[in-house]
C-alpha cells in the first residue's frame, strides 16, 4: 500500500510525503502503519479516526483532518491522506 499525505494552509501545500508498506498484513492493518509512518515523516500528531473519515475513505479513497481531529494546536488548517 502506498499512502500519500499533504499538510494544507489555506490553499497552500507546505509539506507532503509518500509512504509505501508490502506486507502481507490486512489491509486496516496497513492503513493504519501508514497513517503512523505518515505522521511521522510530516512530523505530527496522529489524528482521530471518525466514522466520517471511513465513509469518505471507502468511497473516494482519501480522507482529510482538520483541527477538530488533533487533540493539540495544529499549525496548519487541514491533512489530506489519499491512496495511490
Amino acid at each position: 500500500m502506498r499512502l500519500s499525505g499533504k499538510l494544507v494552509k489555506g490553499t497552500k501545500v507546505i509539506k507532503e510525503t509518500s509512504v509505501e508498506r508490502n506486507e502481507d498484513a490486512p489491509y486496516r492493518d496497513l492503513l493504519e502503519n501508514c497513517l503512523l509512518d505518515l505522521c511521522r515523516e510530516l512530523d505530527i500528531q496522529v489524528p482521530l479516526w471518525l466514522k466520517k473519515n471511513t465513509r469518505e475513505f471507502v468511497l473516494y479513497r482519501r480522507t482529510s483532518f482538520t483541527k477538530e481531529h488533533f487533540m493539540e494546536g495544529i499549525k496548519f488548517d487541514r491533512f489530506e491522506i489519499r491512496v495511490e
